[in-house]
């Protein structure tokens, strides 16, 4: 499982990087800029929330499993993605 540190650091990296959130369930979300990804703001929130051409994705924390970099000149959405 990935960890809310892991997306933090991927989300402030500098310079950003865009990279896919992989779901338990197969689903995947590509984050093309920091703007459109957010995390709770308290230690007790569990959502992430990712802002895609389909609009927002609130996203239990448990269920993102990998966070994979994504390819460069490749910044498509993946498939499986809603």
């Amino acid at each position: 499982m990935a960890t809310i540190e892991q997306l933090r650091n991927a989300m402030h990296a500098i310079p950003f990087q865009p990279f896919t959130v992989h779901l338990v369930d197969g689903r995947s979300y590509l984050v093309k800029h920091p703007d459109f990804v957010a995390l709770p703001a308290s230690l007790r929130g569990r959502d992430l929330t990712v802002h895609d051409e389909d609009g927002p994705h609130w996203i239990d924390l448990n269920l993102v499993v990998e966070l994979q970099p994504a390819i460069p000149g490749n910044a498509r959405k993946p498939k499986g993605g809603t």
